[in-house]
This record gives structure tokens, sequence and C-alpha cells, in this order.
């Protein structure tokens, strides 16, 4: 019995030692792998950081070859218009002879028997107002050049025509032929318009109706009251009718001419002449639809513009 007691004794801590080393050998591997795990994220930063670097210099290289493109693009373009080159200064010296004279160089007095070097080497006085001009020449000859996209295109699509409607009018009070009406042309507040209707049209037939509104003249004074858009009408020399825009259309809907995309500008600059040489290609056809080269004024997905009763006919 008391054999068997001291065996107990001595078998009970090997167990519990065991799993003490086994706990701390776990921390260790623990530790390890949270090193490990440390190092691999470290790794990877890295490796995102270099690959950063190489697209970034992939695009630098590409912005730069680009911009090297655009300047011979630029530097042909001026050449065709005819542009003198510009010397580029390289650091030599020598890119420079021809271009513009050498500045005098500073030489020690001259003796008293010859004359001043002023006066052998006389320095013209007109040289500076001569490369005013001629930088004045080469603006010039650039403009020239160069037209504005406002002046490359001239056709309907740079006229701001839309769907308006005609709330109110009365007659001008100061001149007979004409009315002054407030339109809605989808803006917040209405426009004041004055149109030269009265002898076509009678004063119930201009209140609250529909119709085409040219929206981006010049503003205009017309006996004493500024008309901010003009009133689209097929016209003759003994008849006038207000074009009408399909069914379904609301004010502020744009009228458009398939074939001539494009914005329309914001003002029309009245010495363009725009919708003076525009106008003379506005028509009705056979069948009263108003028309721009034989294509139809059109609100788009809600149908055509239209006189009453007017074919061929112009408009304005």
């Amino acid at each position: 019995m008391f054999v068997a007691r001291s065996l107990i004794k001595m078998s009970t801590p090997n167990p519990l030692m065991r799993l003490e080393q086994r706990a701390a050998e776990a921390d260790q591997i623990i530790e390890f792998l949270k090193q490990q795990v440390q190092l691999l994220k470290e790794k990877a930063s890295v490796q995102a950081s270099v690959r950063e670097e190489k697209r970034l210099t992939a695009e630098n290289a590409k912005l730069k070859n680009d911009i090297e493109g655009l300047k011979k693009q630029l530097l042909e373009r001026e050449k065709r218009r005819g542009v003198r080159d510009v010397a580029m200064s390289t650091g030599d010296a020598s890119a420079d002879v021809g271009s513009k004279p050498a500045p005098p160089k500073p030489s020690a007095a001259p003796p008293s028997g010859s004359p001043p070097a002023a006066a052998q080497n006389p320095q013209p006085k007109d040289e500076p107002k001569k490369k005013k001009q001629e930088k004045k020449g080469e603006k010039a000859e650039k403009k020239a050049a160069a037209p504005s996209q406002e002046d490359a295109k001239v056709d309907v699509s740079r006229l701001d025509l839309r769907v308006g409607c005609i709330i109110t009018a009365e007659k001008h009070p100061d001149a007979d032929s004409l009315y002054v009406e407030q339109v809605d042309v989808g803006e917040a507040a209405p426009r004041t318009v004055v149109s030269g209707l009265v002898k076509h049209i009678p004063l119930e037939q201009m209140q609250n109706r529909m119709a085409v509104l040219l929206c981006n003249l010049k503003p205009a004074k017309m006996r004493g009251v500024v008309s901010q858009a003009m009133v689209m009408c097929a016209s003759s020399p003994d008849k006038v009718e207000i074009l009408d825009p399909p069914s379904g259309s609301v004010p502020g809907d744009r009228v458009s001419v398939q074939g001539f995309p494009g914005e329309p500008d914001k003002e029309l600059n009245p010495k363009k002449k725009v919708w003076e040489q525009v106008q003379p290609e506005l028509r009705t056809d056979d069948l009263c639809v108003a028309t721009y080269k034989g294509a139809a004024f059109e609100v788009v997905g809600k149908g055509v513009c239209k006189a009453q009763t007017m074919s061929n006919s112009g408009i304005k």
C-alpha cells in the first residue's frame, strides 16, 4: 500500500509539467507566427509601393510623349498658317545667330584724336519701335490665321430656338404696329418680347398661345421697350403666321434641325451676321413644315413645327 501511494505521488507532477511545456511552446509558435504576419504585411506594402512607382513612371513617360506630339502638331499648324518660327533656347549661343543682333561690347576709351565709338557705330533709335511693330504684326497674323470656333460654322445650330408660351400680349404704348408680350421660355421669369404683328394677328389670338422663339439675339430696344427674343413666323408680303410647335411641347423645349448638331451661341454677335446668313435658308415646305435647307424644325420625340396654312414661305 505504501509503495502504491509513493508511485502515485511520483507520477502526478509529470502530466502538469508536460502541459506547461506545451503551453510555453504554443506561446513561442504564436509569437513566431505574429512576426511572420508582420513581415508579410511589410513586404506587401513595399511591393505595392514599387508597383505604384512603376505605374506613375509609365504614365509620366506617356504624358511626355503626348506633350511632344502636341508640340509637333502645333509647330506644323503654325508653319501651314505662315507664322514665323520662333527660335527655342537650347543653351547654345550659335542658335540665336541671325535671329537678333548681338549687343555691342564695351570698348576702351578712344584716343583723343579718334572720333568717339558712338559716332563710329551709331545705334538706331527706332529699333525698339520696330520690335514692337513686329510683335504686333505677329499677333495679328496669328489672329487672322486662327479663326475662332464661332466663325468656322454658320448654320441653324447656332440659333437658340425654343418652344415658348405667350402668356399675355398688349399693344405697345408708343407704337400702333407693335405688341409687347410676356413669354415663358422655360426660365425662372418670363421674357419681354416686342413683335410687329398687330396688322396680321388679332390681339385675342396672341393670348396664352404656344410659339417658337429665337432666344439668343442680342436684346434690342424697340420704341423704349427692350425685346429679349423674337417670335418665329412664316411670312410673305401680305400674310404672317406664327409657327406652331408640336402638340405636347412645353416652354423651354429645344427646337432642333436634324443633320445640324451643335449647341447654340449664348448670344449671337451682331457683327458676325449669323442670323442674317441663316435666315434666307429658313422656309416652310409644301406641307407648311418649317425647315432649314429642307430639314424640318422638330422637338425631339414630339414632332415638327408648322405654319397653319402658309406653304413655301420664308421664315423670320
